[in-house]
């Protein structure tokens, strides 16, 4: 069964000038299909203002259709009667981990949603347990979240969700705020979830290094999805991204150059390792 399905899913908004009237109407999702199953890793590309993160916030019940349908674990986002089913299937990660951490200590942070669901307290506190080890951060439990770096309080904000329990995660580009070392760290939290987990993730991401590690990729350009494939099918298509803005991985671009310059290498090498390896067998 899919765990997030959309059918024809279309989002209009109105634009207003600065005396607010109305100057016309953006479609920033154009009737977008997905089907996407428990224990997927799938990542959604575009430029800025492609429509990924208007995407995203249909999956947890942020927005709602102007026309189509999106279903999450079988329930329409439509019905509200099955809002907080759907908020508790779907958790969201956003841009800025200080804007979802509110309490002064990293556990009693993680523990405020489970305690919001109504669970009972023995059972809170061996959820922030196993949540903050998920990510890494156990020994920081007692510390407080405005002394951590960016990546740390982006692995909270993550444990945060996962204490909830959802089936999904969504992350809307978690890491566009972090320096390389953050990034890494969210990402590796992200993947073991997926991994040993079997926790479904959606990535919303600028950085095409994140995005290797998916089972499947969808690139949106104007609301639309134009690409769709295995990391390898999509990074294949050199030209293409590059017509739709986007960069590629950069072990991606060189075998590329190196192919174009003409070395037998096969196309859509994803990282470094995986062209080192081919240059040897060359």
């Amino acid at each position: 069964m899919s765990l997030i399905k959309t059918k024809n899913l279309t989002f209009e908004y109105i634009r207003r000038d600065d005396e607010g009237n109305v100057e016309g109407i953006t479609k920033a999702v154009d009737d977008v299909n997905l089907d996407i199953k428990q224990g997927d890793f799938i990542t959604i590309l575009g430029h800025n203002g492609s429509g990924k993160s208007t995407l995203a916030k249909h999956m947890n019940a942020i927005l709602y259709p102007t026309d189509g349908t999106v279903w999450v674990d079988g329930k329409d986002t439509n019905e509200d009667e099955y809002l907080w089913d759907i908020r508790q299937t779907a958790g969201m990660v956003f841009q800025n981990p200080d804007n979802q951490i509110i309490g002064q200590v990293v556990e009693e942070d993680v523990g405020f949603g489970p305690e919001n669901m109504g669970v009972p307290t023995k059972e809170i506190w061996e959820r922030v347990e196993e949540s903050l080890k998920a990510v890494g951060m156990y020994e920081y439990r007692k510390h407080s979240p405005n002394k951590l770096s960016g990546g740390q309080k982006q692995r909270v904000s993550i444990a945060g969700v996962i204490a909830m329990h959802p089936k999904c995660i969504i992350l809307d580009e978690p890491t566009a705020m972090l320096d390389p070392k953050g990034r890494k760290e969210v990402i590796r939290a992200v993947r073991a979830l997926n991994d040993v987990e079997k926790v479904t993730v959606i990535l919303i991401t600028h950085y095409m290094e994140e995005a290797i590690y998916s089972d499947k990729i969808f690139v949106m350009d104007q609301g639309r999805i134009v690409m769709q494939g295995t990391p390898k099918q999509v990074f294949s298509q050199v030209e293409q991204l590059k017509e739709l803005r986007l960069d590629v991985p950069q072990a991606t671009l060189l075998s590329y150059e190196l192919k174009k310059a003409g070395l037998n290498l096969e196309d859509g090498i994803l990282s470094k390792e995986g062209l080192v390896e081919a240059l040897c067998r060359l």
